[in-house]
């Protein structure tokens, strides 16, 4: 909310405050004040001139030569390109030596051989945004009013010598969405009570029922709507303070009608709407439902298809307006209005949200509808908005407001009491300061023993329960004089939790590794998200993403990993490995109405070399290998090594041959495998090797007490053992029989040499395995191993038609 300080002094005596106190004072009574600017600020030598002669410019078919009086004793001459300078008028001009807008310097020169003492500047030069310049000077120079005087400086005539006060109004604090709820405001922090001074309404004796019929179909939708008529209008621009002040908030000035109706939502916060009566098409106005597929063309031109979730203004057959979100273009004040039908009106919030939610209509009205309006004040607003454009546009209002519903507000009475002001902020506060507070918030209050009964004006919706009035005393009060105190209790030392510990652990474990944590967004692309999938899930979908890439929550972590290794590959960064631990989103119920089970989980992403290139090693790039070795040393951090199983992996994702599934005894907890080449090449990376894990699984699985066994004081034998298998096996499945067939003295197997090509049969491998046997109670027998390995033989032939070598 930008509010003038010059507009607020119209209604308080701020003589001795400046901008900057006021601003610093709001911001510690409650209203953060985002800064407060000046628009005259780095401007300088900028003066009114008059435009007394005016020609075309010989050597050019844009420029003109313009002899211009600023106050000096002999005129000026200005080259100009403007399309709208003539003589007859005046103007905005920047004297050699000037600064205009982006610090910009004006100097005496020459423009195709004719001489340019300074400049004839347009709004935009001057600071003003292109988005608040009235339509008939954007694309030229500003006419100033005809009695600027020559030689003066153009800010008091612009509006300029003011501050702007940027206030971020929270959703509780609505009231402050307009002048008036910001003058009371400062009224109560300075103690004074601020004086409005609206125009009178003076109605003509036609009544306005003569000539409109209003009603309102469901009351809950419109609580309160009202008509004024208003007849002999002349649509013309506004008075010069009237669109300064539009401007200066960050509104395009349009005509005296519209202008008005601008004003009275800032200076009340009340949403108006002006209709041209005669193309309404009818002497009825229904606010109603619309119906599905309804259409209707609003002010922007585009055709909108409505629901019956959006409220519509009609003349009693077809819609003319978007309620509270924007007119219909049919019947919007033009130059030809000569009757207007002024709408003041109280719509329900929820519908507004939801039509300007779904039409991307975000407009002042609609966002002050949304938060609330002060429903006190619907038909005073309209009133002296009736009473304005009768002064501007020299119109009559027509007696009485045609009333379709009307909603009798009352001010809510809350007590509290002393004792409890004083025990929640601390303080020792007495009736009197208490009461005293009230006062300058202009709440009527009633003591009684400690007790006190308020009486919340309409204005301030926001307070309704004891607590609100405790809030205000603090505020007014002021939260710096709150007394400071220590808390009391005693300390307790702070402890990580177990997960806690054991992610902590994970993190310098993974960094140990030579991983580099990353961080990714958690919204992501549908086709993103559908990747590389642990479990099948529907998607969570936002309502409004800001981008498609960001428009669904993710259900993998690697596809985010994928983008950061895209990232710096594209800038030199060949060498990577990353790994995250965020959550995933899996849903598995209705998205509209349920939230998604968050899983957190653990993705590590590699690709480039392991060991770099020197004078004593050789490049190694990373492998499969290298990230399953990766992930092993997590599963022995975890004490769950001996319970994780491989099995071939079929994901689309992922090299077929490259990958693995991983499960924690009989639970798929997670995979790993190279990127697909043809994934890969969307990504624009080179090979790449990625694993995800459940680490709820991780963190949860159940490990078994470290049980002490004492180191075997005999010696432990090892024997090899080759074989040929087929291409399909396993190393998992062969270590499975290895380890049942051969006994309890087996400790350890390990597998030292895979080998595929020359005199080995196309389709099959050769695997060579290292068994270590031990017996802590005595020397083993070569007898003893030998049926051991006797066993293991037998059983790989059986299980797995292994051809031992």
């Amino acid at each position: 909310m930008l509010v003038s300080y010059k507009w607020l002094q119209e209604y308080l005596d701020l003589s001795n405050i400046s901008a900057k106190e006021l601003g610093d004072k709001m911001s510690v009574t409650g209203i953060e004040v985002e800064g407060v600017h000046y628009p005259s600020e780095g401007l300088k030598k900028i003066v009114v001139g008059k435009v007394v002669e005016c020609v075309p410019h010989p050597d050019s078919d844009h420029l003109s030569i313009c002899q211009v009086d600023i106050g000096e004793e002999e005129l000026s001459q200005i080259v100009c390109g403007a399309p709208n300078v003539k003589a007859g008028i005046k103007v905005i001009v920047a004297l050699p030596g000037s600064r205009i807008a982006g610090n910009v310097k004006i100097k005496k020169g020459k423009m195709r051989g004719q001489v340019s003492n300074g400049m004839i500047c347009s709004l935009q030069e001057i600071g003003f945004s292109d988005s608040v310049i009235p339509k008939e000077f954007s694309e030229g120079i500003q006419y100033l009013p005809a009695d600027a005087v020559v030689g003066e400086e153009v800010f008091s005539y612009l509006g300029m010598d003011d501050a702007i006060i940027d206030l971020s109004i929270t959703p509780n604090r609505a009231d402050a969405l307009s002048i008036r709820g910001v003058a009371h405001e400062v009224g109560a922090i300075y103690g004074q009570k601020p004086v409005f001074k609206d125009e009178p309404l003076v109605e003509v004796a036609r009544p306005a029922a003569d000539k409109i019929k209003v009603s309102v179909a469901a009351e809950n939708d419109a609580p309160a709507y009202q008509i004024r008529i208003i007849e002999n209008v002349k649509i013309a621009p506004s008075p010069q303070w009237l669109q300064n002040r539009l401007m200066a908030e960050g509104i395009r000035p349009i005509n005296n009608v519209v202008d008005v109706t601008n004003y009275i939502l800032l200076l009340f916060g009340q949403p108006l709407h002006a209709f041209d009566y005669d193309q309404l098409g009818s002497q009825e106005i229904l606010v109603r439902r619309a119906q599905e597929k309804e259409a209707l063309v609003t002010l922007d031109g585009e055709t909108r298809q409505l629901t019956t979730e959006d409220i519509v203004i009609t003349n009693g057959r077809i819609p003319v307006a978007l309620a509270g979100t924007m007119g219909g273009l049919d019947s919007e004040i033009t130059d030809k209005t000569t009757t207007v039908a002024l709408e003041a009106a109280l719509f329900d919030s929820t519908a507004i949200r939801k039509t300007s939610q779904r039409f991307n209509l975000r407009s002042e009205s609609s966002a002050r509808f949304e938060k609330g309006i002060n429903r006190g004040t619907v038909g005073e607003a309209g009133d002296v908005a009736a009473a304005m454009i009768a002064m501007l546009a020299g119109g009559e209002v027509l007696s009485g407001a045609v009333v379709g519903t009307e909603e009798v507000v009352e001010n809510a009475v809350v007590t509290t009491t002393l004792a409890h002001i004083n025990w929640v902020l601390g303080t020792e506060l007495s009736v009197k300061e208490v009461t005293d507070v009230f006062a300058a918030l202009d709440f009527p209050c009633l003591e009684e023993n400690g007790t006190f009964t308020v009486s919340v004006p309409p204005r301030r919706w926001d307070i309704h329960i004891q607590a609100d009035l405790v809030e205000e005393v603090a505020r007014i009060y002021g939260y710096d004089k709150l007394p400071s105190t220590l808390p009391s209790g005693e300390t307790v030392a702070g402890s990580l939790t177990a997960n806690q510990q054991k992610t902590r652990d994970l993190r310098s474990l993974l960094e140990g590794a030579g991983l580099t944590e990353a961080i990714s967004y958690a919204l992501t692309t549908e086709a993103k998200s559908e990747s590389f999938l642990l479990k099948a899930s529907q998607l969570t979908r936002l309502d409004w993403p800001m981008t498609e890439e960001r428009s669904v929550l993710r259900l993998n972590l690697i596809s985010g990993l994928l983008d950061d290794i895209a990232y710096n590959v594209a800038r030199k960064n060949h060498n990577l490995a990353f790994y995250e631990i965020g959550r995933v989103f899996y849903q598995e119920h209705d998205p509209l109405k349920d939230l998604p089970q968050e899983e957190k989980h653990l993705a590590l992403a590699i690709t480039g070399e392991m060991i770099a290139k020197d004078w004593q090693d050789k490049s190694v790039k990373v492998d499969f290998f290298t990230i399953k070795g990766m992930l092993t040393n997590v599963f022995v951090k975890f004490k769950v090594a001996d319970r994780i199983t491989y099995q071939k992996a079929e994901m689309a994702d992922l090299h077929p041959g490259r990958s693995a599934e991983i499960y924690l005894d009989e639970v798929k907890i997670g995979f790993v495998g190279q990127v697909h080449p043809t994934v890969a090449k969307g990504y624009d990376i080179p090979e790449t090797y990625v694993a995800e894990l459940n680490l709820v699984a991780l963190l949860e699985a159940e490990v078994a007490p470290l049980v002490y066994q004492t180191v075997s004081k005999f010696p432990t034998v090892s024997r090899d053992i080759a074989m040929l298998v087929a291409e399909e096996v396993i190393n998992q499945a062969i270590v499975e029989v290895i380890r049942q067939a051969a006994g309890k003295f087996l400790k350890k197997v390990t597998l030292f040499d895979v080998y595929q090509g020359d005199n080995i049969e196309t389709g099959h491998k050769s695997m060579a395995y290292s068994l270590t046997f031990v017996n802590p109670e005595a020397t083993l027998t070569d007898e003893e191993i030998n049926r051991s390995m006797e066993k293991v033989t037998k059983a790989l032939i059986e299980n797995v038609a292994a051809v031992i070598r």
